[in-house]
């Protein structure tokens, strides 16, 4: 398993528009979380500019297909949004354990 951090850069109507699509995005977090997909997600604060989605799978198909439907991209929340593998080394759910020698 691998790790994927999906970053959403909010557009400036963000915080306005969110509440009109809020609960549709939860609900489609919430079921990929279900699935084993989704492992943390929240937004960034002070400013309110950015959200961080943390997911596990064997490619970043799994976040793919999350941006495809997501609710807030769709509708232009989101600005701008990007994907990264994040090569994890230290944790009990590292997907690449390194122990000191």
């Amino acid at each position: 398993m691998k790790h994927y951090v999906l970053f959403l850069e909010f557009s400036v109507s963000y915080e306005a528009r969110r509440p009109e699509f809020r609960n549709d995005h939860l609900k489609k977090a919430w079921a990929a979380a279900a699935r084993g997909e989704l492992v943390l997600a929240g937004a960034l604060t002070d400013p309110l500019d950015t959200g961080v989605i943390l997911f596990k799978g064997n490619s970043p198909e799994i976040v793919e297909r999350f941006v495809k439907d997501d609710p807030y991209i769709n509708n232009g929340l989101v600005r701008e949004w990007r994907i990264r593998e994040w090569a994890t080394v230290v944790g009990e759910d590292a997907s690449s354990k390194m122990r000191p020698d």
